[in-house]
């Protein structure tokens, strides 16, 4: 985002944009783990008590440069307003194909696979998570453009 670029949850800039597009991803990600069985609210690493979706919160971490990157070339095209424009491009990375161990998967199915992976895992007590495969160069590149 550049040198000068500060995270800031109130400005209506770029950061709108981030807290838009982490909202929509924070919303896929609560919901494949409720399907999954796990309960949302219970993190692995954000153990805030205040915090609802704290497990959300964990699970969405490898799926944030998607919205970084979408973010990032919004601008150039629409702008930095929360308009319909990037609310549907944000809204489209649930859909988005993402690599994965077998294949590829829309980011919803990713996250279902992540967050069930993770029940067998509490189940088993084998480690199998199903993270994705970080997309390439040329994915990232054409999110947001």
């Amino acid at each position: 985002m550049g040198n000068n670029f500060r995270r800031n949850r109130e400005p209506p800039d770029i950061n709108a944009l981030l807290n838009y597009g982490y909202t929509v991803l924070r919303a896929a990600t609560a919901r494949a783990i409720v399907a999954a069985g796990l309960h949302p609210g219970i993190g692995l690493h954000h153990s805030n008590r205040g915090n609802a979706f704290a497990l959300a919160d964990d699970f969405m971490e490898p799926f944030r440069p998607l919205v970084n990157c979408t973010v990032h070339r919004l601008p150039a095209r629409h702008g930095t307003q929360v308009n319909t424009q990037a609310k549907q491009e944000l809204a489209r990375l649930i859909a988005l194909d993402l690599p994965l161990a077998v294949g590829q998967s829309p980011v919803s199915v990713a996250l279902s696979r992540l967050a069930i992976s993770l029940g067998q895992r509490f189940e088993t007590g084998k480690l199998a998570m199903a993270l994705p495969r970080t997309p390439d160069a040329l994915m990232l590149a054409g999110l947001g453009g």
